[in-house]
């Protein structure tokens, strides 16, 4: 009897192993999609005695689920009143047509929507913008030089400025999305699972605590992005790269016409799209004032036991619910005119008050990506069973020799494995695989988790070098000008971008913020059970 209680555990263990494997190897051929390999947990789970399909389902809208359920309705706001559209061309005239400055402009348009809104979205909008003034500007030099012997040479310069100009794009969607919580999948597991493995983390990881580490990061590899974009494609010629001390040229002057025209289009800003940009405003003043750590937030001020019951999803579906209630025209105030007959006067009257709400549900379900809301249930179903199982308290085991390795060169082992597995399989789906184990390492070897997982969830976001690594990619891609070659070459050196960036941040300012170099209590209590 004492030989079968044993076994009993780790029965349980080997069967929630068996789940994960099974799920990884299915998430990294796709050979069902994705989000059905995610609904697995609910079936396999309890049918194993492994979880209660209680337990199981309610990993598939938990807070973390919330939270990103939020973002991405306020995201599609800003998409379905164009929002996101004017914001990119404001900036662009802004910044100037000189190549180095376009550049410049694309990536930091790409990057700042990146943040908010789906990179793919922020992608496929701004492809079309960046082909656009690519188009006007080629048509405009073959109308000034058209027999010049040395056309064939200029073009073939042209086509490698406008590779530059088209990868720039994809590369600033996958950077940017890393400066916010809810900018991309990854940043969500990291939370979710954060919340499963360490329950009394003091929520460590908030927006505003995420911002902050995050941030420097993503203009630092921004910048390091566009200084080697422009090396390979452009060329470090001051004065025909930034226009410095010459005049603006007829394909200047073409360039910023197109981006004029297409901000004419726009026509003036209306009632809708200033009510969203508001919106949105609130939401992150919400997220940044909720809990600052330096000092009281606003849930603590304004509600006793705010702290332990309000956390950031709350304001992402205060928000959510407002632009379903507040009318994308303003309210019309009839009055009585003598000028006018009886009919039209109750004509007048029958119109109805307030207009239809900012946002339909029909426009939410349409452009939701549900798939991605069922990966991260997934992901948190598999954290929940592995941690209550025993396999991540085992896994910790395996890993203690590793101790004796320094937790810089960890976090950079760590960071560059991530990188390169995710070139070839969905970002959240690696994160989902990779962070319970990085959880048990880091609990084995008593480092602080956030020293392991940090750099995991920031470099599942490094898919530079194939089309197939990320949706971006995808769409630069399909415009046919790039070849996968092209990509590959400039994707390696941007990784090894990413993983040193990361490294840096973690090991500088990182340290502080999160308090790096001591070992938790709050993950010490955790290993222990």
């Amino acid at each position: 009897m004492i030989w079968e209680s044993s076994l009993i555990p780790i029965m349980c263990l080997a069967k929630c192993g068996y789940i994960i494997i099974i799920m990884a190897v299915y998430w990294c051929t796709e050979v069902i999609p994705l989000a059905v390999t995610s609904l697995m947990p609910v079936v396999f789970l309890p049918l194993l005695g492994v979880r209660s399909a209680k337990a199981v389902c309610l990993q598939y809208l938990n807070n973390t689920n919330m939270l990103f359920f939020g973002g991405l309705i306020v995201a599609i706001s800003v998409e379905h009143w164009n929002l996101h559209r004017r914001i990119a061309l404001k900036i662009l005239l802004l910044l100037g047509v000189k190549p180095a400055l376009l550049m410049l402009g694309f990536m930091i348009v790409t990057a700042f929507l990146s943040m908010w809104i789906s990179n793919t979205a922020t992608t496929a909008m701004m492809i079309p913008i960046v082909q656009a003034v690519l188009d006007q500007l080629d048509s405009t030099d073959n109308e000034q030089v058209p027999d010049d012997p040395r056309s064939s040479e200029e073009k073939k310069k042209w086509k490698h400025v406008c590779k530059g100009m088209t990868l720039c794009v994809c590369y600033a969607a996958s950077i940017g999305g890393t400066a916010t919580l809810t900018g991309t999948g990854p940043n969500v597991v990291l939370k979710g699972q954060m919340n499963q493995i360490y329950p009394d983390n003091n929520d460590i990881v908030n927006f505003a605590s995420w911002f902050g580490f995050s941030f420097p990061n993503m203009v630092l590899m921004l910048v390091l992005a566009w200084l080697w974009l422009q090396c390979s494609f452009i060329g470090l010629n001051l004065k025909k790269s930034w226009g410095c001390g010459t005049e603006k040229t007829a394909k200047d002057k073409a360039a910023y016409n197109v981006l004029k025209e297409e901000m004419k289009k726009l026509g003036p800003v209306s009632y809708a799209e200033l009510n969203v940009f508001l919106l949105f405003v609130l939401l992150v003043l919400l997220w940044f004032t909720r809990h600052p750590g330096f000092i009281k937030g606003w849930a603590s001020w304004l509600f006793k036991g705010g702290e332990k019951y309000i956390t950031d999803a709350v304001p992402a579906m205060f928000v959510s619910l407002l632009l379903f209630i507040l009318p994308a025209q303003k309210p019309k105030f009839t009055a009585w005119n003598p000028s006018k007959s009886d009919s039209e006067q109750t004509e007048e009257a029958m119109k109805p008050f307030l207009s239809a709400p900012l946002l339909d549900w029909n426009v939410v379900q349409r452009k939701m990506p549900w798939s991605i809301v069922l990966l991260l249930g997934g992901g948190f179903a598999l954290a929940d069973a592995s941690a209550n199982s025993g396999l991540s308290a085992w896994l910790g085991d395996q890993m203690t020799p590793l101790g004796s390795i320094p937790p810089w060169a960890i976090a950079s082992v760590v960071s560059f494995t991530v990188a390169v597995f995710t070139e070839c399989t969905s970002n959240v789906a690696t994160a989902t695989l990779f962070l319970p184990v990085f959880a048990s390492l880091a609990t084995s070897v008593k480092v602080h988790p956030l020293y392991v997982m940090l750099p995991a969830t920031l470099s599942a976001s490094f898919a530079f070098m194939l089309p197939v690594a990320t949706p971006p990619n995808a769409i630069v891609f399909s415009y046919g000008s790039i070849r996968v070659l092209d990509m590959v070459k400039s994707g390696i050196i941007m990784n090894i971008i990413g993983v040193l960036s990361v490294t840096l941040a973690i090991n500088t300012w990182g340290r502080p913020m999160f308090g790096l170099d001591t070992f938790p209590a709050w993950a010490n209590s955790t290993a222990k059970q």
